[in-house]
């Protein structure tokens, strides 16, 4: 494993590459960080070359810019998967981004399908954030500023995330949630301010993407139901739906062995029907 950065228009951005094969770039959820894909990583790396961000403001990227929104997230996508091309020699990389992730994915394969081979979008409403949300992060956001993630904003944040059996029974799941809380300090609140509150309407993205979509929902998040992300793939020119069974928010954390099968799954299928070309480094 090495680590780099890449300079973008919202600061340094640590990148983890590990695994070997064609290039996939990994962005996570909104209160972690990269670790949060850790329990997926030995799945996935024997089939891709995995680039794992750490998202702006969280883990060990930079934490000074000031809140923004998804268009300019994909344009720091935009410039990481620019790097990895010099890194591996492909001009574009299989995305897999959950929840926050999932939302840059969904904005860079509209405007610039040929950086996106497929993408895999965890847990990713296409819809923008509702009023009851809103209100609640709107709650949430003086006292994250005052005491951090601590008594009711660490409460709100778990249950929001997991599920009542992660929480009782899994805590490496819970570890991992309160290192990428703590790495990112109060730095978390432009964060949130630019993947939830500034989370903007997705569906004219759905509607232009034209790379194979897999939209991994669970059983236990009522904002992105299994039946609404299906509605929504049948209007898009390939998109399906797989669901991943007791999880909440990050199946990745709660349900690892699912999460690969599915990904695995889904590139194994769209290999068959349209093989990657060889990168550089292959040929």
């Amino acid at each position: 494993m090495t680590e780099f950065d890449v300079p973008t228009r919202l600061g340094r951005i640590r990148v983890r590459d590990v695994g070997e094969g064609p290039p996939a770039v990994l962005w996570h959820s909104m209160f972690v960080d990269s670790g949060s894909w850790d329990r997926i990583v030995p799945g996935l790396a024997g089939r891709r070359r995995l680039f794992i961000v750490d998202a702006p403001w969280c883990g060990a990227s930079e934490k000074s810019a000031a809140a923004a929104d998804i268009e300019a997230c994909a344009d720091a996508a935009r410039e990481i998967i620019a790097t990895v091309g010099d890194v591996c020699g492909a001009e574009a990389v299989d995305w897999v981004g959950n929840a926050w992730g999932g939302h840059v994915g969904m904005h860079l394969a509209a405007v610039e399908p040929e950086r996106i081979n497929t993408l895999v979008a965890m847990s990713a409403p296409t819809r923008p954030i509702d009023r009851a949300l809103r209100r609640r992060i709107g709650l949430l956001l003086p006292m994250y500023r005052v005491i951090g993630a601590r008594g009711p904003v660490w409460s709100a944040i778990s249950t929001t995330l997991f599920t009542d059996r992660t929480r009782s029974d899994d805590p490496e799941a819970i570890a991992v949630l309160r290192r990428g809380l703590r790495a990112s300090g109060r730095s978390m609140i432009p964060a949130i301010r630019t993947a939830i509150l500034n989370r903007a309407d997705l569906t004219w993205a759905a509607a232009r993407i034209t790379c194979p979509v897999l939209f991994v929902t669970t059983d236990d998040r009522g904002e992105w139901t299994p039946e609404e992300a299906r509605e929504v793939a049948a209007t898009m020119l390939d998109a399906r739906e797989v669901t991943i069974r007791e999880a909440r928010v990050i199946p990745a954390l709660e349900q690892p062995g699912q999460t690969v099968d599915a990904v695995l799954d889904f590139w194994a299928q769209k290999a068959e029907e349209s093989p990657l070309p060889a990168t550089t480094a292959d040929s």
